[in-house]
Order: structure tokens, then C-alpha cells, then sequence
């Protein structure tokens, strides 16, 4: 059983910064791909980032170049670098964990909000 706590959210005025952990739990988080999602009210869950076992990362088009996920495996935990921020990315933003082989992400965090002003 994976549990996972984000934290970190908080409000950030347009063309802030913020950077958000996910820690979890387990001895074997180093063989979990881990990757976040945000999701706005009354819109669809969004893939935001992605970082392999291997520590290779894949960004949604709408975050490339504005955010960085990274893992420290030594401290169980996973984070969201966000610069740039805009208004649109206003939302819950969760962790979750891929421990599976079929790319399916398993278990998930309750969410942390990020709120961007204009």
C-alpha cells in the first residue's frame, strides 16, 4: 500500500513561483513512476508531468518550459517546480503513483490547490 501527502500549494500572484512535494511512503518508491495532475472545477483531471523509475520526465504541452518535476528518492519524495504561473493554472494539483507495468497510476494523494491571481 502506497500513501501519498502533497503539500505546498498556496496563492501566487501571475509569473510567480511555487514548488510543490508529494511525499510517500513505502521502501520501494524508487521503482515507481510518479507523476502529477491538476483538475479545475467543472473540468476534466489533466495530465501535468511525468518522471520515469529511471528519472526521465514528459511535461503536457501546456506546461513545457514553465515546470520541472524532479524525485529524491532518498526522501520518498516527488516535486513540482512551477514558474511562470498563470491564471489558468489555477487548480487542484495531485500526486500519484504508477506501480504497475501497464502505466496505470494506482494510487493518489488528496490534493494540495494552487490559486494563480491576474
Amino acid at each position: 500500500q502506497v500513501q501519498l501527502v502533497e503539500s505546498g500549494g498556496g496563492l501566487v500572484q501571475a509569473g510567480g513561483s511555487l514548488r510543490l512535494s508529494c511525499a510517500a511512503s513505502g521502501r520501494t518508491f524508487s521503482r515507481y513512476a510518479m507523476g502529477w495532475f491538476r483538475q479545475a472545477p467543472g473540468k476534466e483531471r489533466e495530465f501535468v508531468a511525468r518522471i520515469s523509475r529511471g528519472g526521465i520526465t514528459y511535461y503536457a504541452d501546456s506546461v513545457k518550459g514553465r515546470f520541472a518535476i524532479s524525485r529524491d528518492n532518498a526522501k520518498n519524495t516527488v516535486y513540482l517546480q512551477m514558474n511562470s504561473l498563470r491564471p489558468e493554472d489555477t487548480a487542484v494539483y495531485s500526486c500519484a503513483a504508477d506501480t504497475t507495468i501497464q502505466g496505470i497510476y494506482e494510487y493518489w494523494g488528496q490534493g494540495t490547490q494552487v490559486t494563480v491571481s491576474s
